[in-house]
Order: structure tokens, then C-alpha cells, then sequence
């Protein structure tokens, strides 16, 4: 996870495309022996992978009709994914996961995953992958805000400006979604504290709900949609699609000008996965229907654009 003031994210955001581009360059080349044992088990079940996070729709869409592989999802919380991995076993109702960087490693301590190196596997840069092959980053995102324009007329464009609004702010399940931690993570960097130090983190949140303008909402595409929602933080690519989705002219999206964190999530195989055949492509398809990052380059550089406006 790293951090970086807003003035950066650009920068990094091209970095990470970089980084990437050579992995997805070889997004056609699953081997044939895979695709058949996939298309033989025909099903995978997931979690945490629903239609409207990071296009995985996209991916669901193309795995059906690349490969005739049918497709089931239970969203649900980094944390919370590896915790049914762990309480299942043997009797897993899940295949495959998403998570957020930080639990790839937890996933691995708490013995839930099996290793799996694609073809593409050297062509990932090391910061990006676990050396056995129990993870691998395939997309990253910054902390965003997400404010609904017909709720919020003095728009936040800080963490600092959050402590003096007059609106409510969601954030979400601290300390089990990697969203909601690193947008505290994110809260704390901006206003002087670090990995090592989130008080000042705390301290802002603490006084929102003083202030009893701490929302424990979800920020779901539905609680957005139906105007639950006043100012969300979350991943710009989340914050970005469910603007879109919802209606455009409904939401600003804004990347916090005093500081934000960019990290990644990868997907975990079930060690117990009843169809880990048809788990395994999703690392190749996902590549191919997620939003590039040079297209997040594209989209930041137009919103930052329209905000001088």
C-alpha cells in the first residue's frame, strides 16, 4: 500500500499501468489443458466478486461466453471471505475470492489458499505478487469521495474539510473491508499520521460522530441510488462506476487534495475449492474486462478538468 499526496495519483496511476501492461499483453494465453479441465467442472462459485466491484461483471460475461463457464457470487468483506474459507474446509461452498493486498498474506497464514502461477507469472512485477504463487495484485485503486450533489452543496475536497461540514460521511466496515481501512489509512496520512500511527485517523472520525454525522449506511451502489448516502469514501473505480451507473450528473467524485493511499487486490484460490479449475482463468479474463490504468488516467485527468470548471 502506498501513499502519496493528490497531486501524484496521476503519476502513480500511470506507474501501476506500466507495471501491468506486460501481464496483460499476455491475457490470451491460457493453456489449453486448463481451458478444457474448466469447462468440464462448467461452474464457479465466489465471494466478494459481485457484478458492480472493479467490472467483475465484465469478467463473469466473458468466462460464460469464452469458456461456458457459469457464474455465482456472495458479497462479502475481505476479511469475512477468508474467514469462510477457514470455517468450511472441506465442505467449501466457495472457489474462489477477491481481497484487498493486506489480507493476501492473511490468507496465507491462516492456510486457505492453493498456488497458482499463470503463464504471465514472470512478467509480475515481485511487489505485486506472493513468491509461491498464493496471490497476485491485478488492479489497484486510490481513496475517493463520492458526494451527492443534491445533498451536498459545500462539497468536501480535503480530509480536513470533512471535520467542518455539515453533511454525513460513510466510510463503511473498518477492520474487516480493505476499503474502509484504507480509507482510514488514507484519513491518517493526510493529516499527519502514518502505517504506525492512525490517531489522527481516529480522532477525525471520532469527532463526525460527535458530531452524529458518521453514517453506518453501506456505500452500496443501491444506498448511493437511493439518496442514503450523503459523501461516501471509497476506491475512485468504485466511485466512478456507481456514478455512472446511478447518473452522472447526481455525483462528483474527487480524490482528497491533502492525501491519498493507492493499494491493490488480488484473488485467493479455496485450498478446498470444488472447482479450482474454473477459479483459475479468472486471473487472465479479469485483466482483459477490468478498466485499464490507463484509462483510470484518462477519467481522473477529465474529473480534475471539470472540477476547475
Amino acid at each position: 500500500m502506498t501513499r502519496f499526496p493528490a497531486a501524484k495519483i496521476l503519476l502513480t496511476a500511470v506507474a501501476v499501468s506500466a507495471s501491468f501492461s506486460a501481464f496483460s499483453a499476455g491475457q490470451n494465453t491460457i493453456p489449453e489443458e486448463l481451458i478444457a479441465a474448466a469447462k468440464k467442472e462448467g461452474v464457479v462459485y465466489s465471494v466478494g466478486m459481485p457484478d458492480t466491484w472493479a467490472n467483475w461483471k465484465g469478467t463473469w460475461s466473458d468466462l460464460e461466453k469464452l469458456y461456458s463457464i457459469r457464474h455465482q457470487d456472495t458479497d462479502m468483506s475481505s476479511a469475512q471471505e477468508i474467514a469462510k474459507f477457514a470455517a468450511e474446509k472441506s465442505n467449501a461452498t466457495a472457489d474462489i475470492g477477491d481481497v484487498g493486498a493486506a489480507f493476501g498474506p492473511v490468507a496465507v497464514q491462516k492456510d486457505v489458499v492453493q498456488p497458482y502461477k499463470p503463464t504471465t507469472w514472470d512478467q509480475i512485477p515481485d511487489w505485486a505478487k506472493d513468491k509461491d504463487g498464493n496471490w497476485a495484485l491485478a488492479y489497484t485503486g486510490t481513496i475517493a469521495f463520492i458526494i451527492n450533489n443534491d445533498l451536498v452543496k459545500e462539497q468536501p475536497k480535503s480530509w480536513a474539510d470533512l471535520r467542518s461540514g455539515n453533511y454525513r460521511v460513510t466510510i463503511g466496515d473498518v477492520g474487516i473491508a480493505a476499503q474502509a481501512n484504507s480509507g482510514v489509512l488514507s484519513a491518517a496520512f493526510a493529516l499527519g499520521g502514518n502505517e504506525t500511527n492512525i490517531q489522527p485517523a481516529i480522532e477525525l472520525f471520532a469527532d463526525l460522530a460527535k458530531q452524529k454525522r458518521l453514517s453506518l449506511n453501506d456505500p452500496s451502489v443501491a444506498n448511493l441510488e437511493k439518496g442514503e448516502v450523503e459523501v461516501a469514501v471509497m476506491w475512485d473505480f468504485n466511485a466512478l462506476n456507481y456514478r455512472d451507473q446511478i447518473d452522472a450528473k447526481r455525483f462528483t467524485v474527487v480524490i482528497p487534495s491533502d492525501g491519498s493511499v493507492t493499494s491493490g487486490y488480488t484473488t485467493i484460490i479455496n485450498k478446498y475449492a470444488k472447482n479450482p479449475n474454473a477459479a483459475k482463468p479468472v486471473s487472465y479474463t479479469h485483466l482483459r474486462a477490468h478498466e485499464t490504468g490507463r484509462n483510470l488516467v484518462c477519467r481522473l485527468l477529465l474529473e480534475k478538468k471539470k472540477q476547475k470548471k
